[in-house]
């Protein structure tokens, strides 16, 4: 293996030029500028002090500045973690404890070390446990989970346990009375700035002369914008002395290096946490990073993006923050911004290593009412409802796995959501698979194509009987195509040839081989000679190694149409049906159809 495709840096490192110095960094201080308030919000949404966001924006940005393929992909603390992390954690300690900031770190730690172990031995499948589907349900319901908790926040009320839906509105219905009028104008004001500025911002300072790319960067600063109108109404107005609770003095200093307290007592109930956040994490970036590749043409390494997760997030585990991956929002504004190479995410570092040493006592005065609109107006983004809306017209399967998902998460909690999105796209895979198409084919006149007879008109010979089997066979469905299969021979007495068009089977498990020894027997018993077409080399190379094809009472071709000529030269020749109508008298038929009931074939889009 070569050292650089273990470490990408020298890759880029060694084309590095002065413009793109300049290009990153400008993108690092857009960047800066964004995650200052976005780490300070992020961490009072983990439940730990406010500047562990900044030490989660400082270590984890240089590690995968080192050792990430993508470009553009801009890591640090993200509201859906963050969610996770404050609800893995709160079960080994209560928030706002050093044991509770311990084990957020701890947790960091574990699923840094899972996803390092994942890139090592190349899993980088295991993020296709989540369909999409599943992850935005997951993705939109933790949204609007995020949203209620710091609606709090906004009001001025104390805080509330726990962490679904119901919980959080109860609380919000008892203490609602004890509102402070002057910390819901701040956070109000700066919720309504925040909302306007994703739309309006830009057309206006367009219309106002600025130029469009400087406009659209003036308008990314929005958030740093309310943070320091928050600040001066607090200081100018002697809001904290009526009750608008503030961050306070944020210290001062270098991120602490310490590893946590690795007990078992820990470990183990973090264990499934931190594997949930690993995947999530992994899918959400790697999902951004692919898609911002994409746009420069450039390639994204998912099993090297896991190490480099992984690293990014055990650097947060050593320097007190908390669990981290790379953020849609921010890294579309770094790639917007102009970043070149990983290297803006690490002149990024710089500037947030700046904030800690120089800013702390500057943010003092920072109402939590303006990070929790920022959280806020960030995490609604996240909502797409055009998604449960296409699912429900496309694919009713997907639709139940998002709806599931989204009430888990809603009614029970992030982790419980998580699982319940792995279960639903298991268990949509396995049905769907279960439940294999099978068609039945005749030719295309003046063809050498073969099309389902429930769709196309086409031609058949009585004699033979061709079906096409669209999956691959497996344990899961051998006994459907079986059933199916011997149905149709029985309906059909004149077959003396059955045709396994095999053009869809990728792969003919243990089972399947079975299922396929077992119908040659059974069918050569009723005058039938079973044959296989279109056999993939992958496939055959593993029946070769087998005694199928010497037991097998029929043929193997090279096409369907070979097969079919082949065995029609012995016996009377087909009719093509009349124009316009299915051969045999069958209808047609545009409702899917499985291979559930005897004398049905497949339908489907060929």
């Amino acid at each position: 293996m070569r050292l650089s495709s273990v470490l990408p840096v020298l890759i880029w490192g060694r084309a590095y030029r002065r413009a793109d110095l300049v290009a990153d960094l400008l993108a690092a201080v857009v960047v800066t500028i964004l995650l200052v308030p976005q780490g300070l919000a992020y961490a009072t949404l983990a439940g730990l002090p406010p500047e562990v966001g900044l030490y989660a924006s400082i270590a984890p940005v240089l590690a995968y500045a080192l050792l990430g393929t993508s470009r553009a992909l801009a890591v640090g603390p993200v509201a859906v973690l963050s969610l996770m992390s404050l609800t893995a954690a709160g079960m080994v300690a209560p928030p706002g404890t050093p044991a509770f900031a311990e084990a957020s770190a701890l947790l960091a730690l574990l699923s840094g070390a899972m996803l390092v172990l994942m890139g090592v031995l190349r899993l980088g499948f295991l993020a296709n446990l989540l369909s999409h589907p599943v992850v935005s349900a997951f993705i939109s319901a933790s949204a609007l989970l995020i949203a209620l908790s710091q609606v709090r926040h906004l009001l001025g009320l104390p805080p509330a346990d726990g962490t679904s839906a119901a919980e959080t509105i109860a609380a919000l219905a008892r203490t609602l009375p004890e509102t402070d009028a002057e910390t819901l104008a701040v956070g109000g004001f700066a919720l309504l700035f925040l909302a306007w500025s994703r739309r309006g911002a830009q057309p206006l300072l367009v219309r106002l002369g600025l130029p469009a790319a400087a406009a659209a960067a003036a308008a990314r600063a929005a958030p740093a914008l309310a943070v320091a109108a928050g600040m001066a109404a607090v200081v100018l107005l002697g809001l904290e002395a009526d009750g608008v609770r503030t961050l306070g003095a944020i210290p001062a200093g270098l991120p602490p290096l310490a590893l946590p307290a690795l007990e078992a007592g820990r470990i183990v109930p973090l264990l499934l946490p931190a594997f949930l956040i690993a995947l999530i994490g992994f899918v959400e970036s790697v999902s951004v990073a692919q898609t911002l590749a994409a746009r420069r043409r450039e390639t994204v390494r998912p099993d090297q993006e896991l190490v480099a997760l992984g690293a990014a997030n055990l650097a947060a585990g050593l320097t007190g923050g908390f669990s981290v991956t790379g953020g849609f929002a921010r890294s579309v504004v770094n790639f917007d911004a102009g970043a070149r190479t990983p290297a803006a995410g690490a002149f990024t570092a710089l500037g947030i290593l700046s904030a800690v040493l120089f800013l702390g006592p500057a943010l003092a005065p920072l109402p939590h009412a303006v990070l929790a609109a920022t959280i806020i107006v960030s995490v609604l983004s996240l909502i797409d409802l055009g998604v449960p809306r296409t699912l429900l017209a496309y694919s009713r399967p997907d639709f139940a796995a998002y709806v599931a998902t989204a009430l888990a998460t809603i009614a029970v909690g992030v982790e419980a959501g998580v699982v319940a999105g792995v279960l639903f796209t298991i268990g949509v895979t396995l049905w769907r698979t279960s439940r294999p198409h099978v068609a039945i084919v005749g030719q295309v006149p003046g063809t050498q194509h073969y099309r389902n007879v429930r769709r196309h008109a086409v031609i058949t010979r009585p004699e033979i009987l061709s079906v096409r089997i669209d999956e691959s066979l497996s344990h899961l469905n051998v006994r459907t195509i079986e059933a199916f299969l011997l149905a149709e021979i029985a309906a059909r007495p004149e077959v003396r040839h059955l045709v396994l068009m095999c053009s869809g089977i990728n792969a003919i498990d243990a089972s399947g081989l079975e299922m396929l020894e077992a119908l040659t027997h059974r069918l050569a018993e009723a005058g039938v000679l079973l044959h296989l077409s279109e056999v993939k080399g992958p496939v055959m190379d593993r029946l070769r190694k087998t005694r199928f094809l010497a037991a097998l009472s029929g043929r193997v071709f090279l096409s369907q149409h070979e097969a079919v000529r082949t065995l029609a030269e012995d016996a009377p020749a087909g009719h093509p049906p009349p124009p316009g109508r299915p051969p045999h008298g069958e209808a047609r038929a545009e409702a899917d159809s499985r291979p559930a009931s005897a004398g049905q074939g497949g339908a489907g889009p060929a």
